[in-house]
């Protein structure tokens, strides 16, 4: 019978798995109403100008040029980006799983977000995510995003693990599916409790 290999890595998704999202759908339009935004004309702009920030290729100063401050605001800028990054909140409970495991496996930790820098910067220090990650392969520092096949070659590569050594966790299924096409053994999250169960099939217990 053919022994698995044993999993050396695992490969994390941020927003939705180890932190809320920072800032999706749900953010801009709470930020409308905050702001008393247009958030149609807000959402026009952002769809547009969203690859290029999270590909590192524009500042957040510069997105919010051309997605809030291309006309005169009743608000600063500060004010914005404060509430901006105030909705990113932790998942508490898969912060801990991700150290645990780190620790007692034996593993190398690689995330793998789409993320702008500066929020990206804020999130990590924030939440000490780089107290427990080896690896931030993020659209912001390596100029590639999900669901490009050369990110996740990327984290392959900096791991240094097969990808049959590696469990990614991610809550976007096409994400997922494109990993799995490459031999990346995966966990669609949902919850902590069957993430937990669904680690443990991979001999990986907490």
């Amino acid at each position: 019978m053919k022994v698995k290999p044993a999993i050396t890595s695992l490969f994390f998704d941020v927003g939705g798995v180890l932190l809320s999202n920072g800032w999706d759908r749900h953010a801009r339009r709470r930020a409308a109403v905050h702001f008393n935004l247009d958030l149609a004309d807000m959402e026009e702009r952002h769809h547009i100008t969203d690859d290029t920030y999270e590909e590192g290729k524009l500042s957040l100063n510069d997105y919010l040029s051309r997605v809030i401050f291309y006309d005169e605001r009743p608000f600063t800028r500060a004010q914005f980006r404060s509430f901006m990054f105030a909705q990113s909140t932790p998942f508490p409970e898969m912060l801990g799983l991700a150290a645990r495991l780190r620790a007692n496996h034996g593993l190398n930790i690689t995330v793998l977000s789409n993320e702008g820098r500066e929020l990206n910067a804020y999130r990590i220090r924030k939440f000490k995510l780089d107290q427990f990650v080896d690896s931030f392969v993020c659209s912001c520092f390596v100029h590639i995003r999900k669901p490009d096949e050369d990110i996740f070659r990327l984290a392959l590569d900096i791991s240094q693990a097969r990808a049959e050594q590696v469990v990614y966790i991610e809550n976007t299924a096409m994400f997922v599916q494109i990993a799995e096409s490459m031999g990346i053994n995966c966990i669609l999250h949902a919850d902590y409790a069957t993430t937990v169960e669904k680690l443990a099939g991979f001999g990986l217990r907490d």
